[in-house]
C-alpha cells in the first residue's frame, strides 16, 4: 500500500516516512495497528486528530514462467496467467529462454510451470536458466515465494525430474513455497487445476480479493475440441508411403475437419485418443482369470473390465512404478528384486507389456477393482501435421510409422500406428484434437532461411511448412536435408520435393540413405559435408528445425552442429555451445524431437 499525498492531513516529510514504513509491515503488524488507529482517541499515546489514511490496497504482483518442448507447459501458463488477471493480480509470463536470471531478485512470487524431457532433462528453452541456478553465481533466494507444476511421462525413469530439480534448488537457495510442487503425468489436466486452485487461493487469501467466479472457465475452453472432448474425424486416405520390398509401413493419413472448426499451423500436431488391441486385450483378461463384463470403476466412471482396459487403461507400456505396484500384490519375489536392480527392469520392461507381467508373475492376491486401480489412462499420441491448412482447409494430413516387433516370441504392435495400418480404414472415423507446439514455427519474417533436418516421418511438418510458403509465394531459402534406409522404397512424399525443388518453394535438398550402401550415410553425415555452406546459412540469419527420434538422430545433428560452429566458426567448444543457446533463445534452433 501507498499513502496518497492527495487530501491527506500529513505533511510530505511524513508522508515518506509511513511509505518507508508500510511496505515492510507483515500482515498482522498491519491488522494491529489498523486496530490501534481505530481505538478512542484518549487511548492513543500519540493524537492524530481526525486523521485520514487515504491508502491504495496492495496489489499482489506474480512472475509465471514456463518451460516447455511441445506446448503443454506454455498452454497452462498462459491460461493461468490469464485466470489471475481476471482476479486482479499482476501476472508477467514468459519463457524460461527470455527470462533474465538474475531478475529473480526484483521478484517475490514465483509460479513455474516445466517439462521434464527425455531421461530426465530440461526442456531445450530451460537449460540455461536450470545451469545457471544449480551454479555458484546463483544469488540467494530469501524474499522468494516459489510453486512448481512438474510436467512429464511415468513411462521414463526420471519422471519429472525437471521440476523435481528446480524445486529442491529454489528451497536450497532459501525460497519458501506458495504451495508443494504438483507433479503430473501424461493425463495433467485434473492434477495441474487442483494446484493451480492452491496456488490462486494462497495468493489471494490474504488480500481482499475475492476469486471471480467465471475465472476458472478460462483454464477450461479454448477450442470446441479438445483431448476430453475430441473431434470425430472420418478418414479420407490411408495409403502405404513405403514401396514394395521396405523394411518400414509409413501410413499417409488424411482426415476430414470440414465444419470442425479446428485451426492449426504448420508445427503443430494432431492428437489421436487410440483403443488397445481387442485381441491383446482378450487375452490379457484370460491370463487374469476375470470376467470381462465384471463391473470397475475407472476415473469415476462405471463400465466393464473389457471395456475399461480396450478404450481407457494403458496396457502396453511397463515402468517401474508400475511393476513396484504390482510387486505388492504377487508371491513372487522376483518381481521386487527386479525393480531393485537399476538395469534389470528396464532390461524386462523392454518390449514387453502388462500380458507378460501377468503370464511371469502369477498368481496375484488382487480383485479386478484393484488390478485397474494400478493402471494409468492411455495417453495421446501425438503427430505432427503434414499438411497446411491454407491449402487444405477442411482436411489434416499425418504421417504415421506402424511399430511393429516381436519379444518373447509374441508379435506386438503400436497401440495407434498398429490400429492405423492395421485396421482403420477409409470411411472410418479417429477422435482427433489440435495439440498447438509454438516452439516449432516457421519464422515471422518470410525472407528468413530455413534448413529443415528429418529423418522418416520426422519429415511430415516440412511437407507443411512448405505447403504454407508455397500457399503464400514464398520460393528461395530453404534446404531439406532427409534421411531415411533405401531411395528406392522409403523416399517418402518424393514427388512433393521434387515439385518445390523445381517450382523454387525449396531451394535446396539433400538426402541420406543409410542402408543403399557398405557404409552407413545419415543426415548429420549430409551436413558434414556441406560444413562451410551451413555455417555460412547460419551466419546469414537462418532457422534450424529438426524433428524425429531424439535419442540416435536428433543427438548426433546436435553435435554435427556444434561441431562445424566449432570448426566454420573457429571456436572454443565453450564459444559454440553459447553459439547454440543464443540460436535457442533467439527461436533459430528449434527442435520437435521424440
Amino acid at each position: 500500500m501507498k499513502l496518497q499525498v492527495i487530501n491527506s492531513p500529513f505533511n510530505e516529510e511524513q508522508v515518506k516516512l509511513l511509505n518507508e514504513l508500510l511496505p515492510k509491515l507483515t500482515g498482522e503488524q498491519k491488522i494491529w495497528l489498523n486496530g490501534y488507529l481505530s481505538a478512542p482517541l484518549t487511548t492513543l499515546d500519540t493524537v492524530v486528530e481526525e486523521a485520514v489514511l487515504s491508502v491504495v490496497p496492495e496489489t499482489k504482483t506474480v512472475t509465471l514462467l514456463y518451460g516447455s518442448q511441445t506446448g503443454n507447459s506454455q498452454g497452462l501458463a498462459e491460461k493461468y496467467a490469464a485466470a489471475l488477471k481476471a482476479n486482479d493480480i499482476e501476472v508477467t509470463v514468459t519463457s524460461l529462454a527470455k527470462f533474465k536470471p538474475n531478475n529473480l531478485k526484483k521478484i517475490t512470487n514465483l509460479l513455474l510451470v516445466v517439462s521434464t524431457h527425455g531421461e530426465g532433462e530440461p526442456p531445450d528453452q530451460a537449460i540455461q536458466f536450470y545451469e545457471f541456478l544449480h551454479s555458484k553465481r546463483a544469488p540467494k533466494l530469501e524474499h522468494l515465494h516459489f510453486s512448481v507444476l512438474a510436467l512429464g511421462d511415468s513411462s521414463y525413469e526420471f519422471f519429472c525430474k525437471t521440476g523435481q530439480d528446480f524445486d529442491a534448488q529454489f528451497e536450497k537457495l532459501g525460497a519458501k513455497r506458495i504451495v508443494s510442487r504438483t507433479d503430473c503425468d501424461v493425463d495433467y489436466d485434473e492434477p495441474a487445476a487442483k494446484w493451480f486452485t492452491a496456488v490462486q487461493q494462497a495468493l489471494l487469501q490474504q488480500s481482499d480479493t475475492k476469486i471471480v467466479s467465471n475465472a476458472t472457465p478460462l483454464l477450461e475452453a479454448e477450442a470446441t475440441y479438445s483431448r476430453k472432448h475430441p473431434y470425430y474425424a472420418e478418414v479420407l486416405e490411408n495409403i502405404n508411403l513405403n514401396g514394395r520390398g521396405s523394411n518400414k509401413e509409413t501410413r499417409h493419413i488424411e482426415l476430414s475437419i470440414e465444419g470442425a472448426n479446428l485451426h492449426f499451423e504448420p508445427g503443430d500436431s494432431i492428437g489421436i485418443l487410440p483403443e488397445n488391441d481387442d485381441s491383446l486385450v482378450d487375452a490379457l483378461i484370460t491370463a487374469l482369470q476375470f470376467h470381462p463384463q465384471t463391473a470397475v470403476t475407472v476415473f469415476e466412471e462405471s463400465m466393464q473390465l473389457k471395456e475399461a482396459l480396450q478404450k481407457k487403461l494403458e496396457i502396453t507400456v511397463l515402468s517401474k512404478p508400475l511393476l513396484q505396484k504390482i510387486s505388492a500384490f504377487t508371491v513372487h519375489k522376483a518381481l521386487a528384486e527386479l525393480c531393485e536392480s537399476a538395469t534389470a527392469w528396464k532390461d524386462y520392461a523392454r518390449g514387453r507389456d502388462l500380458l507378460d507381467v501377468v503370464e511371469d508373475f502369477a498368481p496375484f492376491t488382487w480383485d479386478a477393482q484393484q488390478f485397474v486401480a494400478l493402471l494409468r489412462k492411455i495417453p495421446a499420441r501425438l503427430y505432427s501435421i503434414a499438411s497446411s491448412q491454407l491449402a487444405n482447409s477442411d482436411e489434416v494430413h499425418l504421417t504415421i510409422g506402424k511399430v511393429s516387433y516381436e519379444t518373447a516370441g509374441r508379435k506386438r504392435l503400436g497401440v495407434c500406428s498398429g490400429s492405423i495400418a492395421e485396421r482403420i480404414q477409409v470411411g472410418d472415423t479417429v477422435p482427433i484434437y489440435v495439440h498447438k507446439n509454438p516452439n516449432f514455427r516457421l519464422p515471422e519474417q518470410a525472407d528468413t532461411p530455413i534448413i529443415m533436418i528429418g529423418a522418416g516421418t520426422g519429415v511430415a511438418p516440412y511437407r507443411a511448412f512448405l505447403e504454407q510458403r508455397e500457399e503464400v509465394g514464398i520460393t528461395g531459402n530453404s534446404w531439406l536435408i532427409f534421411g531415411d534406409q533405401h531411395f528406392v522404397t522409403d523416399f517418402l512424399y518424393q514427388t512433393d520435393w521434387q515439385r518445390w525443388l523445381a517450382s523454387g518453394t525449396l531451394a535446396q535438398m539433400d538426402v541420406a540413405f543409410s542402408r543403399d550402401t557398405d557404409k552407413k550415410v545419415y543426415v548429420q553425415h549430409k551436413i558434414l559435408e556441406k560444413a562451410q555452406v551451413f555455417y555460412k546459412w547460419l551466419e546469414q540469419g537462418a532457422v534450424i528445425y529438426v524433428c524425429g527420434d531424439e535419442k540416435s538422430m536428433a543427438a548426433d545433428v546436435d553435435q554435427t552442429i556444434c561441431r562445424i560452429i566449432e570448426q566454420q566458426g573457429h571456436k572454443t567448444p565453450e564459444e559454440a555451445k553459447a553459439y547454440i543457446n543464443d540460436l535457442k533463445q533467439q527461436k533459430r534452433y528449434q527442435r520437435d524431437v521424440y
